[in-house]
Order: C-alpha cells, then structure tokens, then sequence
C-alpha cells in the first residue's frame, strides 16, 4: 500500500510555469507506475500523464504534450509534473496517483491508490 500526498499547487498566470509534486509513503513507491489526473469544476477527472516504474517511460494526453512534464525520482519516493505555458483552461484539482498498471492506462479506475489533489488556478 502507498500513501500519496500532492503539494505545489497555486494561482498563477497563463503564459507562467508551476511544479506539483506527489510524494509518496512506504518502500514500494518503485513498483508502481505514476500517473498525474485533473478535475475541474463540473467535470471528469481526466489522464494528464503518466510514467514508468524506473521513469524511463512516459505518456501525454495530447492537451499537455510538450508543455507538461513527468517526472519521478525513486530514491526520494516522490513524483513531479512540471507545467509550462499554462492556459487558463489548465485550471483544476491536480492528483496523484498509482497503480500496478502500464503507463498507457489513462482511466481513473486503473488506479489503486490516490492522493488528495491541489489545486491549479490559472489566470487569464
């Protein structure tokens, strides 16, 4: 079992860059594959990105390919997604989350385990 917890989140303004990170509790952080989801208001959680097990890998959802980035590092059991050219519509409660899973699952029920969320707000 892993614990996640979300921090980094805030208001910004669109065109700025923000990092969330996601760490996590216990010794199997590098069993799992890592995924970030959004939430905005009103709407589903949707797949942001995720990342392989030694994070060699990753995958985009076509929204934020080339202006987010994944990210892990093992040795500190915390995950990162840094965020560039941030829109308006980035706007959301970012989470975190893990599961025993390939980093093409893009589906909230994938997931085994979740974080709490932060939120993004972004300003236009």
């Amino acid at each position: 079992q892993v614990q996640l917890v979300e921090t980094g989140g805030g208001l910004v303004q669109a065109g700025d860059s923000l990092r969330v990170s996601c760490a996590a509790s216990g010794r199997s952080f590098s069993r799992y594959v890592m995924g970030w989801f959004r939430q905005a208001p009103g709407k589903e959680r949707d797949f942001v990105a995720s990342i392989s097990r030694s994070g060699y890998s990753t995958y985009y959802a076509d929204s934020v390919k080339g202006r987010f980035t994944i990210s892990r590092d093992n040795a500190k059991n915390t995950m990162y997604l840094q965020m560039n050219s941030l829109k308006s519509e980035d706007t959301a409660v970012y989470y975190c989350a893990a599961g025993a899973v390939s980093i093409m699952s893009t589906t909230v029920s994938e997931y085994a385990y979740w974080g709490q969320g932060t939120q993004v707000t972004v300003s236009s």
